[in-house]
Order: structure tokens, then sequence, then C-alpha cells
């Protein structure tokens, strides 16, 4: 098994009850259990982690990067403006792909660009909670 850090920015703790017409009805533990169960079929260990701070989440791709740790982030709101994030995740030593819930690109225009996608091995957006699942098959063909 190999350990695959998922990480959850701010507001991912809502989904279920936060813009439902956006995220869709599947809640926090929905995505969680999916990705754990979906990551065994992988051959990955899940380590599925959400917060609203910044700083944890750039401390835990410095995690990330010193343990050699493949990543999937979704970083919400950090997309946008977050360059200290993205210069975290520019220090990956395994695969780091960017996952979205909702498309960005559909949205409004201040979610259209995204700093972390210049450093990231790939992006997923606009599938709902499937997108942690094509990141995850995607993630396996990386490592390959």
């Amino acid at each position: 098994m190999i350990k695959v850090l998922v990480l959850n920015g701010p507001n991912l703790q809502r989904l279920g009850t936060r813009e439902p017409e956006v995220y869709g009805s599947d809640t926090f533990e929905d995505l969680k259990k999916a990705c754990i169960d979906f990551g065994k079929t992988q051959d990955f260990e899940i380590d599925f982690r959400q917060t609203d701070d910044e700083a944890t989440i750039i401390k835990w791709l410095h995690e990330a990067a010193d343990s050699k740790l493949p990543v999937v982030i979704n970083p919400a709101a950090f997309t946008h403006y977050s360059y200290a994030m993205r210069d975290a995740a520019a220090m990956h030593t395994a695969p780091l792909i960017e996952v979205h819930i909702s498309n960005p690109q559909a949205r409004e225009e201040f979610r259209h660009f995204s700093v972390l996608a210049g450093v990231a091995d790939g992006a997923i957006a606009g599938f709902g909670i499937d997108s942690y699942r094509l990141a995850l098959s995607a993630l396996k063909k990386l490592i390959k």
C-alpha cells in the first residue's frame, strides 16, 4: 500500500449543506469514505485531511515533500491567491494532482485562475466527488 495524502482546504467540511446546487448533496463524510474506499482499490492508504487554515496546508505539503508522498489536493478558495501554498506545492517530490468538485471555469471569473496549476502534475474538476476518484486513478498511473 502506498500512502497518499488527500488534502482539502477551507469550507469543504460543509459539503452537503454549502451550496448543494454547486457542490452536490454528498457530505464531507461521504467524500472521505469514497476516497478511502476507492483508494483501497488502487492499493493506496488514504490519509484524508481538511483544514480552513492556510498555514496547516502548507505544513502538510512540506510533510509530503519531505516524505515523498503523493498528494491529491483540493485547495478550495486558496486555489486563486495562495502563493505560499503554491510555493510549498512546487517542492513536491511525488505526483501532486489538483482537484475540484465544481468546474471553476464555469463559475465566477475570479475562480478561473489557479496559482497551483503551474506546479501540479495535473488537474481534474467538475465531476463532483468523482473528481477525487479520477484524480486517484490518474495518480496511480503517474506512480507506475
